[in-house]
Parts: C-alpha cells; structure tokens; sequence
C-alpha cells in the first residue's frame, strides 16, 4: 500500500488546528494562507536549507570519512512544474528535435550530496535552458575542504575540475574519462598511470588563467557488466589512495540517483508536476522539499549513529513513512509526551533495516518502467 505525503496547506493548517486571534472569527481562510504564503517568499526557506544542510552534513561526516576525506556526488535532474504562463515563460522546457516542446514546464536542478548519508549539502537550481556546467560552478564553493567529489563523464571540463582542485584544501574529484578524450600518457606500464591534458584553446579564452596543460590519475578498470572503463582523478598518491578504493568510490556515485529517486517518487508522492502556479512559489516550493528531505536523511542519520550502523542500510520510505505519523502527532501533542514519541521512534529500528541481498554491488541499478496496464504475451503456432 502507498501512502500519500502530499498536504496542502490548508490541510496542514486544520491539522495543527492553527487560528488567528480573534475572538469573533477565528478560522483561517484558505485565500490569507496564499498570500501569506506569497508574502514569505523563497529566501527564508533558503537561509534554512542554507544553515542548517552544512551542519547536518558536518556533523555526520565524524566517522564516515575515506582515507580523510568527506565524499560527496554532483549530479543534476530535472522537476515539472504546473503549466502556467508565467511558469512557462520564467523556467522553459525541453524542445525536441522534431520542433515539438515538451508539456510542461521544466527546473533544472544540481545537488551535490553527501554519500554517506545521503543528505543534500547545497542545490542550485532554475531555469531549464541553462547550461549543467554553469550551474555546476555556482555549486564549486559549497564543496567542503578535505573531501572527494564524483561526477558524471557529462561534467568532464578543464576549467570545472580545475577550479575545484584548487580552489580550496585538498578538494578532489573523481570522473569517468570519456572515449574521445586525447591526452599523453606518462608511466609507460600498469593500469593505473598519470596522463597529461591540453587544455582546449576555447576553455583558455573564457577562463586565461587556466594552464596550457594538466595532468590526472588514470585507472583502468572493467565494470562488473565487463565493460572498460578509466577513471580519471586528482587523487594522485598511489600509495595514499588505492586504485582498487578509488574503483569503489566512484561505484558509490549512483547514491545520488537514489536520493532524487527519494524525493520524487516517495517524498513527492510521484505527482506529475509541483504545485506552484509561479516562479517565486516554485522556487519556495522546491527548497521546502529539499529541506523536507534533509529532515528525514537527518533522524536516519542519528538512528544509525545510535545502532553503529551506516544511514544507507536503513530504508528512506519506511523512514517517511514512520516520521510523518510521529511528527504529526508531535505537532499537536503536550511536550511532556515529545521524548515517548522519539524513543518509540528509534526502537523501530529493525523495521528500517533494508534486508541484504545477494550479489547486490550497488544499491541502484536501471530498471524497466513498470507498466501501467496488463499485457499478454501470444505465440503464434506455425
């Protein structure tokens, strides 16, 4: 059974059976709690994300470092919004090469995310037509010293790579070289050897302070479907930093599909689009989610803390699914009762556990859509 955890706000108000001071008439109606919420804007929901995912991330990192560095994954994706004109004329959609434009409008959207916790530490996003490498960079200054940052072959550039190698104190990044790439190798023997890059004369003239060539890690390896790969990073000690854990981190990059499979399907109910009608709302909407989803990626963070095991064994729906019965009833409960609804929270631990499975070496992997209508298979006899 599926449950639902989409509220709005009305809803949420009679729940907390929130009213106004007046004696005379107290209700709430559902048009002041528009334009209430217009009047509030985005930029308080920001602030919260903005202080409050670099402490969680801080402070779950104690302990669940590799070789001392923090690692986290940069990816984007991509929301509907509803079709309003005003939607449609902020944010764009995607447009197809037979001209056609897609339904419905569309927000892109870059999170760079904590592997071992799967909490957000910073997103940007906007509007659609803007390119991924640009709002990569605006991510750059978030990415905390000391830590490994694994991107996807889309975001292979000089320029990026470089600005967050040095940029920063021991700021790493891991990526997957593509096939056309050319560069000169400079170990002659083994499978994992340096290389050297010229630097495109495209990328100089928009970036002059970039050199005229770089040098990276190159590790060759084959994927467990027996496909080649070679994985380019800044982690250059060989001793310090193993081939063979290097391999293994970037496997770990698909957590990040996970969390945005997360916040889609179960955070956001799997609705078609965001409810917002505008672009401030939207943008409101969008960080009260990725804060929502913090909030559920944090108490999974302490239940594992307390039980010593990692916050990726434990399951994100029945999470949800437990904290939003526990909160709602918190909300409107005396607070004396607040540390009986936590404890019996956390004695549910052993419902979160996810089962192991066998021969399983990454939590997510691609899988058909599940069809919508029942089919039949018909084999005709010759």
């Amino acid at each position: 059974m599926r449950f639902s955890v989409i509220q709005s706000i009305p809803e949420v108000v009679a729940h907390l059976d929130l009213v106004l001071p007046d004696e005379v008439n107290p209700d709430i109606a559902k048009s002041a709690l528009t334009q209430a919420r217009q009047r509030l804007g985005r930029a308080p929901l920001a602030q919260l994300f903005a202080m409050s995912s670099a402490c969680w991330d801080e402070r779950h990192q104690v302990g669940r470092s590799w070789r001392g560095l923090a690692r986290y994954a940069m990816d984007g994706s991509t929301l509907r919004t509803s079709d309003s004109a005003e939607n449609r004329e902020h944010f764009g959609a995607q447009a197809y090469p037979d001209g056609v434009v897609a339904s419905y409008p569309q927000v892109r959207l870059l999170t760079l995310t904590a592997l071992a916790t799967h909490l957000v530490r910073d997103a940007v996003f906007g509007i659609y037509g803007k390119n991924e490498m640009l709002y990569a960079k605006d991510l750059l200054a978030q990415v905390p010293d000391h830590s490994l940052t694994v991107l996807d072959k889309g975001f292979f550039s000089a320029n990026l790579l470089l600005l967050l190698q040095t940029k920063g104190q021991q700021r790493h990044w891991l990526i997957p070289a593509k096939g056309n790439l050319k560069w000169e190798r400079l170990d002659p023997k083994g499978n994992d050897y340096r290389v050297r890059m010229a630097v495109s004369p495209q990328a100089r003239k928009a970036n002059p302070e970039l050199p005229l060539f770089w040098e990276a890690r190159a590790i060759e390896t084959i994927s467990r479907h027996g496909r080649k790969r070679i994985l380019l990073t800044s982690l250059m000690d060989t001793k310090a930093y193993p081939a063979k854990e290097i391999v293994h981190q970037y496997e770990e990059r698909w957590r990040i599909e996970t969390s945005y499979r997360e916040i889609k399907q179960e955070l956001l109910g799997s609705q078609m689009t965001l409810r917002s009608g505008t672009p401030e709302t939207v943008y409101q909407e969008i960080w009260g989610a990725l804060l929502a989803y913090n909030m559920v990626r944090l108490e999974m963070a302490e239940v594992a803390a307390e039980a010593q095991v990692s916050p990726t064994l434990l399951s994100f729906t029945t999470a949800l699914h437990y904290l939003r019965h526990e909160w709602g009833w918190m909300a409107i409960e005396a607070p004396a009762k607040l540390p009986a609804h936590l404890t019996r929270l956390r004695n549910r631990l052993g419902d979160l556990l996810l089962p192991t499975k066998r021969g399983r070496t990454c939590p997510r992997v691609v899988k058909k859509p599940p069809q919508r209508y029942q089919f039949k298979i018909v084999k005709v006899l010759k």
